[in-house]
């Protein structure tokens, strides 16, 4: 991928305080138990890179005639639950390292500007190292979210890990020569959604072999990307104008406001992770990642906990031999466990608060980055960094994209993958710790007799992915003849998309009616929804149900679906399950 033409910012920065980052989401920042967290993944077939954003930017020296703490600040009083030195005892661990880091964060401040202007040209000199691009490309916007009560709106930034081989050392590590020159594949696409409060964390993989509908992408030399003629697979919309048409993909097929991007290369991963000095991973037997026809990414390890870093972090990363089923279900799976453990490195390891380290991962950040223009300086990430260190490691949750497998590739779950994107559309976090939504109440309303009660019934199983299923709408309408409500009947003639089944009234006194369908049918009260758009009791059978008699049980709206394999940030216990056929 070629670097932008824009370099830098012309413009002298703010001076902020010193600190340093190691990538989008993993941020060393100048207080170990607040750090945050950081995204991360590699791979394609099997490649590519996808790891978090550092940055470094100088502070301003401190005026000695002003009190510590800013301006207008006054010592407060000491006493012993204030966190100050209070005797002998001195300050807890916790306060020591973060005085530790924050000592490091100075001398590197005073390193950097020790010569006159020489902050601000080093500033420029990392400014210079970053490569931009547009957000989205793409013909759809998802809406912008709604502020909370406080103004707040949520973060959401798309991780992409590219396999381009188009650099003699992305070629030595990983792919053939016939690979230089053809377009880049986004074989690792991540989600980090940040909460608005800034409490919680959730991080969405997608499989790269995932098939979608990729819109039409205007690159920023006018060349216009037509839209796919049907499902290819997602990392293909890489190569359809750079980053912003991965943006568009997934604005389109989620819904979801995306406010940034962060790209790197297989070159980048391996640089990052000699910067930070290695993640501890763990298998629970010997691995080794290789097959007689020479596809595996090369892991080997023996069973146990290993600190990985350089290529055998990119090895990690791109494993799909040897986890799982051969898939990209494990190898994402695998990376969520390093993007854990380095979030906790880097908050926890005290060797990072060495100045020369630092620098080396701010210089090693910046190269390794492509960025929406949104990102673009080195000030842009470390305020981002700021934001995402907010989140401590438990709050942070990892999961895959539910997926059915359609042949060899994958396709998203009906009902249960939208479950997960509706929830980051609401800001509702995936631990289940969020503030509970109040249950939609028992109308006042009285329900007519259910013979009375007339029902309209609409297919609406389409997907992106998957055909109408057909004849669902008689279907279900049978089965309500069959429950008493003997006015009912198909629409045969149309069907719709609703990725959860939903039954809907046009006015208060059908309210009643609408919610002893729902009963009798064991839908929930919380699909009953009022709409204009329909002139009687309609049940509409979403992708949720493209099957069976019995509507399927779903987990609770504010829960992830059922098939949502989640990993805890701040879990250290987890090791990868090695399929046997690749161990040693």
């Amino acid at each position: 991928m070629g670097r932008s033409g824009m370099r830098g910012e012309g413009s002298r920065p703010r001076v902020r305080r010193a600190g340093a980052s190691a990538r989008s989401g993993t941020e060393l920042v100048d207080d170990p138990a607040e750090g945050d967290p950081a995204p991360d993944g590699p791979d394609a077939g099997e490649g590519a890179g996808g790891e978090s954003v550092a940055a470094l930017a100088p502070r301003e020296p401190r005026d000695p005639s002003r009190p510590a703490g800013g301006a207008g600040s006054r010592p407060g009083p000491k006493g012993p639950g204030d966190g100050r030195r209070t005797g002998r005892g001195g300050r807890p661990a916790r306060r020591r390292r973060r005085r530790l880091l924050r000592w490091s964060a100075m001398v590197l401040a005073v390193l950097i500007l020790g010569t006159s202007g020489a902050g601000y040209l080093y500033y420029r000199h990392l400014n210079g190292n970053i490569r931009k691009g547009e957000l989205n490309i793409g013909e759809h916007k998802a809406p912008t979210p709604t502020p909370n009560a406080a103004g707040q709106t949520p973060l959401n930034i798309l991780l992409i890990g590219s396999d381009s081989r188009n650099s003699e050392e992305n070629l030595r590590l990983g792919g053939g020569r016939d690979s230089v020159g053809a377009a880049p594949l986004a074989d690792v696409q991540m989600l980090v959604h940040v909460s608005a409060d800034r409490s919680n964390m959730s991080v969405i993989s997608m499989p790269r072999d995932t098939l979608v509908e990729i819109p039409t992408c205007t690159d920023p030399e006018g060349e216009v990307h037509e839209a796919s003629r049907g499902r290819v697979m997602t990392n293909q919309s890489l190569g359809r104008g750079g980053a912003g048409c991965t943006v568009a993909t997934w604005e389109k097929l989620t819904d979801i406001h995306i406010n940034h991007f962060i790209q790197v290369d297989f070159a980048g991963v391996v640089d990052m992770a000699d910067a930070i000095g290695g993640v501890p991973v763990c298998v629970d037997k010997n691995i080794y990642s290789h097959t007689a026809d020479d596809k595996g990414s090369g892991l080997k390890l023996p069973e146990g906990t290993h600190s990985v870093q350089g290529e055998q972090a990119l090895q990690w990363l791109r494993t799909r031999y040897g986890f799982g089923d051969g898939s990209d279900i494990g190898r994402a799976k695998a990376q969520h466990m390093y993007m854990s453990s380095m979030v906790r490195e880097l908050r926890e390891n005290a060797t990072l608060s060495n100045p020369g380290k630092l620098r080396a991962l701010a210089e090693t950040a910046t190269r390794s980055l492509t960025v929406d223009r949104g990102l673009d300086t080195v000030m842009k990430l470390y305020d981002l960094g700021d934001e995402l260190r907010k989140v401590p490691p438990e709050r942070i949750t990892m999961t895959t994209m539910p997926f059915d497998y359609l042949g060899p590739r994958v396709v998203p779950k009906p009902g249960e993958a939208e479950q997960l994107f509706r929830l980051v559309r609401e800001d509702v976090p995936l631990d289940g710790k969020g503030k509970k939504r109040k249950k939609p109440k028992a109308s006042d309303d009285p329900a007519a007799v259910d013979s009375e009660i007339a029902v309209h019934v609409v297919n609406g199983t389409r997907t992106d992915a998957l055909a109408p299923a057909a004849g669902r709408a008689s279907t279900v309408a049978q089965l309500l003849v069959a429950e008493g409500f003997t006015r009912s009947a198909a629409d045969t003639q149309r069907a719709v998309v609703e990725d959860r089944t939903v039954i809907r009234y046009p006015s208060a006194e059908l309210e009643g009616d609408a919610q002893r369908v729902a009963k009798v049918m064991g839908i929930p009260l919380s699909s009953v929804q009022r709409s204009t758009d329909v002139t009687g009791v309609t049940l509409t059978v979403g992708a949720d149900w493209r099957e069976g008699n019995a509507f399927p049980e779903r987990a609770e709206d504010d829960a992830a679906p059922k098939s949502a394999d989640l990993l805890n940030g701040a879990d250290e216990d987890t090791c990868m399950e090695v399929n046997p056929a690749f161990t040693y």
